[in-house]
């Protein structure tokens, strides 16, 4: 019988113990043990699966990375310690030394400092697109381009990549797309279905869910993924078992949640689009967000990210957040909780005000991450903080 991605998330789990357990236990051991020294060769050889160090492999991880992968609709996956030690490793280890990638202009601020502080010195060099100019992808592709890459929605701005369009392209060009889903998660967008090659996920964001644990995991090409493994394996970025089995567990809400996320989140969008304190709003399923058609041609639903510009810039930001009683003011995303905050002089504070303000990162920019609170409970604190303005 052939099961859903949503009830593989909830049913894949590893093979029962003689204890027979229901939920998975943890398996916190750094080492594995072999019944014999043929064993333990053959392991070391890569002539079998067995686990021999958690740096490499654990059942933990493991299990988490099935799940991942019937929900991506992925070949393989691997798990690492964070989301930008999954974004790193993917780069890393496909890339060398005189190697080209083309990315969408907007960025998370870690990936751009990445693009634009190390990269450099790896003679990696990085060509930025806007996302509202498709007609520029193929003319910056260079005979040297070995990678696109790209977030869609992106942070914080929400701009949308149509997927089918770069997939496409990389298919023409013989180039890997890598997709950052973690905005979307696999329950709003699958990218692989468009013919990204990787995905990859902060699953300290929606994944888990509920600000607990950090995580990040790239999934995709079989013969890519085991490439990142054995860069990883080697260098050491892997996933705690303790934060992998906690992710395995948020799998099973992940559909549920993110129904409730993005219902509040597409009536907060709808709320507060003409509010007459905020110069623009931003939502991926609202019929005003410039690339709206494209979002609801390769998306599920909007997300659960709402974006907006406040009237009055940085000194109504600052009173803004500061009027807030029940959001939260943190630089997580993807919580339980609501959470407001100023990506210009957080998230992506280490880009200069000209970079910021080319990806549409004002500094009366406001992010909200909408969380799992009564919709009107979210409404009002928000409603209240703009009547102070």
């Amino acid at each position: 019988m052939t099961y859903h991605p949503i009830t593989k998330a909830i049913r894949l789990q590893n093979e029962r113990s003689n204890e027979m357990e229901h939920s998975v236990p943890l398996f916190l051991t750094s080492s594995f043990c072999f019944d014999t020294a043929d064993e333990m060769r053959a392991a070391f050889a890569d002539e079998s699966d067995d686990n021999i160090y958690s740096r490499f492999s654990n059942p933990n991880a493991q299990e988490f990375v099935n799940k991942m992968c019937a929900l991506e609709g992925a070949e393989a996956g691997y798990a690492t310690a964070s989301g930008m030690s999954a974004i790193y490793a993917s780069f890393i280890a496909l890339l060398k030394s005189g190697d080209h990638i083309v990315a969408c202009r907007a960025v998370f601020g870690s990936t751009h400092t990445l693009f634009t502080k190390y990269f450099p010195s790896y003679n990696i060099n990085v060509t930025y697109i806007d996302a509202n100019k498709p007609e520029l992808w193929e003319q910056a592709i260079q005979s040297n381009t070995k990678m696109i890459y790209v977030e869609t929605p992106t942070n914080p701005g929400l701009d949308i990549i149509d997927l089918k369009l770069i997939g496409d392209l990389a298919k023409k060009h013989n180039l890997i797309l890598s997709v950052d889903n973690c905005f979307a998660t696999p329950i709003g967008q699958r990218p692989i279905e468009f013919g990204a090659d990787l995905v990859i996920h902060s699953a300290t964001k929606w994944i888990d869910g509920q600000g607990r644990v950090l995580g990040g995991i790239i999934l995709g090409k079989k013969e890519l993924i085991h490439q990142i493994y054995l860069f990883c394996r080697n260098s050491g970025p892997s996933i705690s078992p303790f934060n992998a089995w906690v992710l395995s567990k948020s799998l099973e809400t992940l559909d549920v949640r993110m129904e409730r996320h993005t219902n509040n989140a597409l009536t907060l969008a709808k709320c507060f689009e003409n509010h007459n304190a905020i110069k623009w709003l931003k939502y991926p399923f609202l019929p005003s967000h410039p690339q709206y058609k494209i979002a609801k041609k390769q998306m599920y639903n909007g997300g659960g990210i709402v974006c907006f510009e406040l009237k009055g810039g940085l000194p109504s930001g600052i009173k803004f957040l500061d009027s807030l009683k029940m959001l939260t003011l943190t630089s997580n995303l993807g919580d339980t909780r609501s959470i407001a905050s100023h990506p210009s002089s957080t998230t992506h504070s280490k880009l200069s005000e000209e970079e910021r303000l080319a990806v549409n990162i004002t500094p009366g920019l406001i992010r909200i991450s909408v969380g799992l609170e009564h919709r009107n409970d979210i409404i009002g604190d928000i409603e209240q903080a703009l009547n102070v303005l």
